[in-house]
């Protein structure tokens, strides 16, 4: 019982007072004792250690604050020590009784006990080690574990880093006299439970104790689990549970903006491990505590725990109540039981499928996938050729010039018209949410911010603004304010050379829960491959605009006299035919070959799906495919393409130039023939298609590079180009 008497005493290099009870009481048999007594005494002293170790563990954490894991093993532990106490009594009755009772028979009587008790004082131990190693770390510990969240709700609410310092200053002052222990408990307790019973599994004894401890101990973490998963609802009030809520992440952020933080950040698993292409992402540092830490029996069914869950707290969001009745004599089913694991899947299963239902049949997801395909992808783009034709005056001019308001005008009633005729499509979409297109001028041009993107290594599709930030930077606070100003100074200055066209891009108004599927992300990945389609067809309508100038009467009329300027007059032709087919190819190429039959492939994939996750994937890995074949995630290719699309453009531009030098030159005819001089007519033309000429055949080796070592898919542009630069 861990009581002193005469000749068993505390050791002398043990100090109750100074020492941690949780090592236990020390003793020691004063020397007065016959040797072979002391000898047999000093075998059964250890019991008494482990026991004064295991009350006082028993006493310190079944506070509160310990949890309810740790309160679930006091208590199995106490209904242990009942037969301890049972046993101790029946000796005390022996020895009062029986004069026969010797030191030997007490040895005889306790020796299967002791080992029962030192597998108890084992777990004890490593429990309490983790104690001394958290006295100095736990501080460093959970200043790292909270940094994300404490970072993404700062961010949420607009803390600058100066502020969050201070604010973090503050706290520390206030809590100088706290102490910064901080014991397992939660998943961590679990885990050293399931770790003590793999080191002995060759003993019997110690597989019956530590399988008790686990089976008791693991029942208030199973039933969190359960009606999590059953519910959506975390009850974990002392952070024991490996699913983590961010309480200031709510619907109010997605109803200003339809961002993914919902999704992904509003509960996350504690230990940081993400879902990621299929493949499951775990952080590379082990030394996971207290909820962090996963019980190695639940690590293969982590990621479907904290799926069910948010499956049905998006659910429950929407308005509708979970219906189904789940066996409420299953409760306090543990973690060993077969059934427990059966019920995880099943309650997988039905948020899974539930959620799925909402969003494809009472969201209309497939419907709405229509209509961007619609609108973003153009696949039917009369309305975008009557918003070129209607706002052509709106649309050259600089941003600062341009009317956001006159163009969302110009734009509706181009909507309205294609409404009107197409009104609907093979799946009766077009119409149903046009109301939901708007416009947008971004900040920069496509190419310029795409450059500036695939530069950057490792860098995520998210808001404009944020590319632009210098990453890895660790130079002085100056020169990095003096480049901060540089910076500024050269956006201005670009922006002010851009016109409407360059940012022009559409937009789409998308409500939760949706939101979770055409997040900000993705809908910027809608927004690229818009902008570079706008760009083709803007360039397509221009080239084509040239052509109806250049049917006029100075263009076809004969020249038989002056075969010189006919020759120039040819020229121009073949010059702007062939930049119309170039445009035309890679615009083809574009629809034809990449985005209609990844779109066929997805909405195979959509009309089969299971799961929400392989929903949200598949549409990812789709958009992502059509970027990368697209050639917008190449920065070679994407300065090749730039170089070649501006040769075209500026030759577009001249458009007036020419018809202007070509009537002064028949002017001329008329007067005096002599002095139409075609050398600054023929430098000029040839000026430019040396250019095109150059860049085409650049843009073609890189094309035909990066098709026959990356990107197969690129073969079929190689040869569509291939036919335009040698039919020459």
């Amino acid at each position: 019982m861990g009581i002193p008497g005469t000749y068993i005493t505390y050791d002398p290099v043990y100090s109750p007072e100074e020492e941690e009870s949780l090592h236990g009481a020390h003793f020691s048999v004063t020397p007065s004792v016959d040797l072979s007594l002391r000898d047999l005494t000093s075998r059964i002293l250890p019991l008494a250690t482990a026991y004064t170790a295991i009350t006082a563990f028993i006493q310190q954490r079944s506070h509160l604050e310990h949890g309810l894991v740790n309160h679930a093993l006091c208590a199995s532990i106490r209904s242990m020590l009942k037969d301890y106490h049972t046993l101790i009594t029946q000796l005390e009755h022996a020895f009062t009784n029986n004069s026969q009772f010797s030191l030997q028979k007490l040895w005889f009587y306790v020796h299967p006990t002791l080992h029962t008790m030192s597998l108890l004082h084992t777990l004890i131990r490593s429990l309490t080690r983790d104690d001394q190693s958290l006295s100095h770390t736990s501080s460093d510990d959970s200043t790292s574990s909270e940094d994300g969240e404490a970072q993404a709700r700062n961010e949420a609410l607009g803390l600058a880093p100066n502020l969050k310092n201070i604010v973090k200053h503050m706290a520390l002052n206030s809590e100088d006299n706290v102490s910064t222990k901080n014991p397992p408990k939660g998943g961590e307790v679990l885990s050293q439970l399931h770790k003590l019973a793999q080191v002995h599994a060759g003993d019997p004894q110690a597989q019956a104790v530590y399988g008790t401890l686990l089976r008791d101990a693991s029942k208030p973490y199973a039933r969190v689990l359960r009606r999590w998963c059953e519910r959506g609802y975390l009850e974990d009030p002392y952070d024991e549970f490996m699913v983590r809520e961010s309480r200031f992440i709510d619907r109010g952020i997605l109803e200003k903006d339809y961002v993914d933080e919902y999704w992904e950040r509003r509960y996350t698993l504690r230990d940081g491990s993400t879902i990621m292409s299929g493949k499951h992402q775990t952080p590379a540092h082990t030394d996971l505590r207290d909820g962090a830490c996963v019980p190695p029996l639940l690590e293969g069914w982590k990621h479907k725990v904290l799926l069910a869950g948010k499956y049905l707290n998006v659910i429950r969001e929407c308005g509708i109540e979970i219906g189904k009745d789940w066996d409420a004599t299953n409760d306090d089913l543990a973690m060993d039981d077969e059934r427990f694991y059966k019920s995880i899947e099943d309650a997988y299963s039905y948020a899974n499928r539930t959620l799925l239902q909402l969003l494809l049949k009472d969201q209309q997801l497939i419907p709405r996938l229509r209509s961007l395909k619609h609108y973003f992808f153009l696949s039917q783009s009369f309305f975008l050729t009557h918003f070129l034709d209607i706002a052509s005056q709106e649309l050259r001019k600089p941003v600062k010039a341009a009317s956001s308001q006159k163009l969302q005008t110009l734009l509706s009633v181009a909507l309205n018209t294609d409404g009107v005729m197409f009104p609907q499509d093979e799946a009766g979409t077009n119409g149903m949410y046009r109301d939901d297109v708007k416009m947008a001028l971004q900040s920069s041009g496509l190419y310029e911010w795409l450059l500036k993107v695939a530069s950057v290594k490792g860098a995520v599709v998210g808001d404009e603004d944020a590319i632009g930030m210098e990453i890895g930077s660790e130079e002085g606070g100056e020169r990095r304010k003096d480049k901060g100003k540089d910076k500024d100074r050269d956006k201005e200055k670009d922006k002010k050379t851009l016109s409407a066209i360059d940012v022009f891009a559409l937009d789409y108004t998308v409500k939760f829960p949706l939101s979770l599927v055409l997040s900000r992300k993705t809908m910027l990945r809608y927004q690229l491959l818009f902008r570079f389609l706008l760009h083709l067809k803007h360039l397509e309508q221009t080239l084509g605009n040239m052509w109806a100038e250049q049917k006029s009467t100075a263009w076809r009329i004969p020249l038989p006299t002056h075969p010189e300027l006919a020759r120039w007059r040819c020229g121009v032709f073949v010059l702007r035919a062939r930049m119309l087919a170039v445009i035309q190819q890679i615009l083809a190429f574009a629809t034809y070959n990449v985005l209609e039959p990844h779109w066929r492939r997805l909405e195979t994939k959509l009309a089969n799906v299971t799961t929400v996750d392989q929903l949200l994937r598949d549409h990812v890995d789709f958009l992502d495919t059509c970027l990368k074949e697209c050639m917008l995630t190449s920065s070679r290719l994407l300065k090749q393409y730039q170089r070649l699309l501006t040769t075209c453009a500026t030759f577009a531009w001249y458009t007036s130039n020419f018809t202007k030098s070509l009537n002064q030159a028949l002017a001329s005819l008329d007067t005096d023939p002599s002095s139409v001089s075609m050398k600054v007519r023929w430098d000029f033309l040839i000026k430019f298609r040396t250019n095109f000429d150059h860049w085409l055949r650049s843009y073609i080796e890189c094309v035909t590079f990066h098709a026959s070592s990356e990107n197969a898919a690129l073969m079929p542009l190689v040869g569509r180009l291939k036919s335009v630069h040698g039919s020459t």
